[in-house]
């Protein structure tokens, strides 16, 4: 049996977000196992956001009373924040997005539309988010471009044999996720990475269920696009973030016209912008990227390095735990492989009603598809159930899921 070990002060962690103190019905407390959907958000984040209303709401850039400057200071350190986190070489060549779905179709639409062309090849895997399938068949529809995939084994990975078979057809990118949002496989993105490089690919990683949960540096993995959500990791809903190498941000053309992203207006004509803001047109999300900034000061007073360790020791102990209940089969990697995902089924149940029961309990978990079709097709499921951990979950709630699920086989029972 794995034991809960003192990485982190976790009672200490808990009492940082208020949510965690709600009952979701009367006398049942909020058992909260959804993070991969969104994260939960700190007091600092909450305050933060609420000082920038409070103190010196303005529109930033270019204005130059007291509180646009403010602002401006805000929004952009927030910017240098990001930066840091995944050690981007500057700051411009972090793009504030709605998030990461935005990311990826900003280079879609402007990278793709620019630089690929009829019959050329993008490398995708069986285990991507909609989110990082759709842009692409949009994009491959309209410049019929061809689309190949890496597939996914049995017990969850990705076959590196596989991809370095298609790695001959010269592919110009290869978009792959660095965590599976299902099967919580933590991809080789390094390797991935290179190989794309040895064959004149750029390589693109979605870090939605990454970049919050342990460290990613763009300058190791040698990422030409990182791509990732402010709401997976503590911080608001409604802004992400694009990370791409200064060169290939230069050469793309704007993603929309209008506000920040010009530099000169003509009636016929305009002249763009500087990274960043030639991607940034309009009023941005000035709040939530001041958030951003506050829960990304949150995750590293933590300890990203600490948050990873502690997500390790969960995901382990649940699989262990759900492995004990008969009937649960659980999909994906061993523990050694995985991040704080486990999607499961039980026997004769289905997910959505799973769900249903353990919400009546408390527990918080998502049941469907998980914006994954393909993957849950590829393993003959129409849905599983997913029971997801952060920072803030204990081994004591891993005990109450199991719990919760024999309950639901003792409803469901013949």
């Amino acid at each position: 049996m794995i034991i809960q070990t003192e990485v982190l002060d976790i009672q200490r962690v808990r009492a940082d977000f208020p949510i965690l103190t709600r009952e979701v019905h009367p006398g049942v407390p909020l058992v909260y196992l959804d993070s991969t959907a969104t994260s939960q958000k700190p007091e600092v984040v909450i305050q933060a956001m609420d000082q920038f209303y409070r103190q010196m709401n303005a529109n930033i850039h270019r204005g130059i009373h007291v509180l646009a400057e403010e602002s401006t200071a805000g929004y952009e350190a927030a910017r240098g924040k990001v930066a840091k986190f995944i050690n981007a070489p500057s700051a411009r060549q972090v793009i504030f997005t709605r998030n990461a779905t935005e990311s990826i179709n900003l280079v879609a639409y402007s990278w793709g539309r620019a630089f690929l062309s009829h019959g050329d090849v993008i490398l995708l895997t069986e285990m991507e988010h909609h989110s990082n399938l759709v842009p692409w068949q949009m994009l491959a529809a309209e410049k019929k471009l061809r689309l190949e995939f890496i597939p996914v084994t049995e017990d969850g990975l990705l076959d590196l044999e596989v991809y370095r078979n298609l790695l001959e057809l010269q592919p110009r990118l290869v978009a792959f996720t660095h965590m599976s949002n299902v099967l919580g496989t933590i991809n080789p993105a390094k390797e991935i990475i290179r190989l794309a490089h040895q064959a004149g690919a750029l390589a693109l990683v979605d870090g939605a269920q990454s970049v919050p949960h342990f460290a990613v540096d763009v300058t190791d993995l040698d990422a030409d696009f990182l791509v990732f959500s402010a709401h997976k990791m503590c911080g608001p809903t409604g802004i992400g973030a694009l990370y791409g190498r200064k060169e290939l941000l230069d050469a793309m053309p704007p993603f929309m016209g209008g506000g920040d992203m010009i530099k000169r207006v003509f009636l016929r004509s305009f002249a763009p912008n500087e990274l960043p803001h030639k991607f940034e047109a309009g009023t941005p999300a000035i709040a939530e990227a001041i958030g951003f900034g506050a829960a990304i000061d949150y995750l590293q007073s933590v300890g990203i390095e600490k948050i990873a360790m502690h997500e390790q020791q969960i995901v382990a102990y649940a699989l262990e735990r759900l492995e004990e209940v008969p009937g649960v089969k659980v999909f994906g990697p061993t523990a050694e492989h995985r991040g704080g995902v486990t999607s499961f089924t039980l026997d004769g149940v289905h997910p959505h009603d799973i769900s249903q029961i353990l919400d009546e309990q408390g527990i918080a978990i998502r049941a469907g598809h998980h914006c994954a079709m393909p993957l849950h097709e590829k393993f003959g499921l129409p849905a599983t159930a997913r029971a997801s951990f952060y920072l803030y979950n204990t081994n004591s709630e891993v005990d109450q899921l199991v719990e919760a699920i024999y309950k639901v086989k003792h409803v469901f029972r013949d």
